[in-house]
C-alpha cells in the first residue's frame, strides 16, 4: 500500500484526538477554575519508532499527539458574595483530600460548601462537626494541614485555607472536576505564594476565539488528510488496473 496512505490516516486520527481536546476546551469556557488544555504533536519517525499503534500501522507513519499540556494561565476573577466561595490570586492551588480512599487532589476551583463529617471527640466518642469541602465527598485542607471546620459564627470571616503549590506544575495528571493530582516530576508539595480571596471565584481561562481558531485548523486538516486517502485509493486502483 503507498505511504501516503498510511500517513493521512494517522493524520486524520490525529486531527480527530485534536478536535476533541479544543471541543473540552470551549464545553468548559464557563466552568469556574477550568484550565485549557494545548495538544502538543511529535513526528513519529523520530519520537516514536514502534508507530501509532502497534500491529496495526507502519513504523514511523506520520505524526501522533503525544498530549495535551494544561495551560495554568489565569484569565481574572468572577465576584459572587458568596461566604464560602474562594479563588487564588497568583499561584497555587487548593488541597482536597478524599476520606473514602485517604488520596490527596488540588484544584483552582474553590466553589465549596459545609459537609458533615464524622470525627471523634475529646471523650473519645464520635462526633459530627461541620467542614469546608468541594461538595462531593472531599475536604479542604487549612494552613496548618487540618481540615478547615465551618460554622455560623467563623463563615462570615475569612477561614484559614491552606494554598499549595508544586516547583514544576507541568504533566499533572488531570482528573474529575477541575482536579489535578501530582506525578513524579512536579517535585515536592510546598507553600504556595497566592492570595486567597474570599467571595470571587477563577474564571475559565479558555480563549473562546482562539478555540474556535484552532477547531476551524482542525477540521480542515481532518479534510484534507480524508483527501489525501481518496486520492491514494484512487491510485492504489489505477495501478491494479493496468496489471
Amino acid at each position: 500500500m503507498n505511504q501516503s496512505f498510511y500517513t493521512a490516516a494517522v493524520g486524520a486520527w490525529q486531527q480527530q484526538e485534536r478536535l476533541n481536546v479544543h471541543g473540552n476546551n470551549i464545553a468548559n469556557v464557563n466552568n469556574y477554575g477550568f484550565k485549557a488544555k494545548k495538544p502538543a504533536f511529535s513526528a513519529l519517525m523520530y519520537d516514536y519508532i514502534r508507530g501509532a499503534q502497534d500491529d496495526e500501522l507502519p513504523r514511523g507513519t506520520g505524526t501522533y499527539m503525544v498530549g495535551a499540556d494544561t495551560d495554568f494561565s489565569q484569565m481574572g476573577l468572577s465576584e459572587t458574595g458568596l461566604d464560602l466561595d474562594y479563588a487564588i490570586e497568583g499561584h497555587g492551588f487548593f488541597a482536597l483530600w478524599d476520606p473514602a480512599t485517604n488520596e490527596y487532589s488540588y484544584t483552582r476551583d474553590g466553589t465549596f460548601t459545609m459537609s458533615e463529617l464524622q470525627v471523634r471527640g475529646a471523650n473519645g466518642e464520635m462526633e459530627s462537626r461541620w467542614y469546608l469541602s468541594d461538595g462531593d465527598g472531599r475536604f479542604v485542607m487549612g494552613r496548618d494541614g487540618r481540615l478547615v471546620e465551618v460554622n455560623e459564627q467563623n463563615r462570615k470571616r475569612e477561614l484559614p485555607i491552606g494554598i499549595y503549590d508544586f516547583i514544576n506544575t507541568n504533566g499533572m495528571q488531570s482528573v474529575s472536576h477541575n482536579r489535578f493530582v501530582p506525578v513524579d516530576k512536579n517535585g515536592q508539595l510546598q507553600i504556595g505564594q497566592g492570595k486567597l480571596v474570599k467571595g470571587y471565584l477563577e474564571r475559565s481561562n479558555t480563549d473562546l476565539a482562539h478555540e474556535m481558531v484552532k477547531v476551524i485548523e482542525s477540521q480542515r486538516s481532518f479534510s484534507y488528510a480524508l483527501k489525501m486517502i481518496q486520492t491514494s485509493d484512487e491510485i492504489e486502483t489505477t495501478v491494479n488496473g493496468l496489471r
